[in-house]
């Protein structure tokens, strides 16, 4: 039995005073009604309405029943119009999670615009490299790395596939020479992330292979906005996905080494619990993000 629909249908009887005229009201049979109604007061164990040929009347208990109804009734009716308003506009907070190296360089610019279109939308960001439960923690969507993992239950989109690159400031190279092979960035002070296999040795990929190339690091940090302003300083080169260089490689701000090896790509994927009854918040950043990045299988940022 549908208690609720039970209740509407009681409480539209005794506002028309027929069993007929609720049915035309509700767009019910007659006989729909009735079972309503009787199913109603078999679920209490208690007549709720007397009946004769001409007319209705409620029974004491009925009386005492339809009172409680007629509170309930509007306070349901509102929280349902609360909850499909905000299915509808994006409002209330949005809670944000990103690795470090990809909220510190990007977020600062993607989140900027998205307020702008979505004023009423608050916005709670942590950014941190540990990986994050989004559920277990009630964060709505996250940015992962392809070095972290999340839930496979979760609803996923890529946004882009970075190429980890070597660069250094002009002014850098012009004082210390650019490296020719990869054997020759052990003569450079490097800038590097606070991995410890990447404090000693650098990996690069040639033909024959994965070779690690010996190291000298100048700074160490977890902050991609430290180590791109070391680089943009000419305190070495750095190693970084292109993401975390916003336009420094454009401008010629910094100059990319050894284009012609790899060093690993890092993928970008944003996530969140679910593909269905998604909140109009969440909606509204989900396809906002995906129109900022149309071609998830590319690198968005060199």
């Amino acid at each position: 039995m549908d208690r609720l629909l039970s209740m509407r249908v009681f409480s539209k009887v005794v506002e028309q005073g027929s069993f007929v005229r609720a049915a035309e009201m509700l767009s019910l049979s007659n006989a729909v009604v009735t079972r309503y109604i009787a199913d109603l007061e078999t679920h209490l164990g208690a007549r709720l309405l007397n009946r004769s040929t001409r007319r209705l009347s409620l029974t004491e208990v009925g009386q005492a029943y339809l009172e409680r109804v007629l509170h309930i009734l509007p306070e349901i009716d509102e929280a349902e119009a609360i909850v499909a308003q905000e299915t509808k506009r994006p409002a209330g907070t949005l809670s944000l999670y990103s690795f470090v190296g990809f909220g510190q360089s990007q977020l600062g610019s993607i989140l900027p615009d998205y307020s702008k279109a979505f004023p009423d939308v608050v916005l709670d960001v942590t950014v941190a490299e540990r990986n994050m439960d989004l559920v277990e923690e009630g964060v709505d969507i996250g940015f992962f790395s392809s070095l972290q993992k999340f839930d496979a239950s979760m609803a996923a989109r890529q946004l882009g596939v970075a190429e980890v690159v070597l660069c250094a400031s002009p002014e850098y190279l012009a004082r210390h020479g650019t490296p020719q092979t990869p054997e020759d960035l052990s003569r450079h002070a490097c800038l590097n992330f606070s991995h410890e296999h990447l404090r000693h040795y650098w990996h690069v990929k040639t033909e024959d292979g994965v070779r690690d190339i010996p190291i000298t690091s100048k700074a160490v940090s977890n902050s991609a906005i430290l180590l791109r302003d070391f680089a943009l300083a000419g305190m070495g080169i750095v190693l970084r996905p292109s993401f975390s260089l916003d336009d420094d490689l454009r401008c010629g701000k910094l100059i990319r080494v050894l284009a012609g090896y790899q060093m690993g790509q890092i993928s970008v994927t944003m996530v969140y619990p679910s593909r269905r009854q998604l909140s109009a918040k969440v909606r509204s950043f989900v396809d906002f993000v995906v129109e900022r990045f149309p071609h998830p299988e590319r690198d968005a940022w060199l």
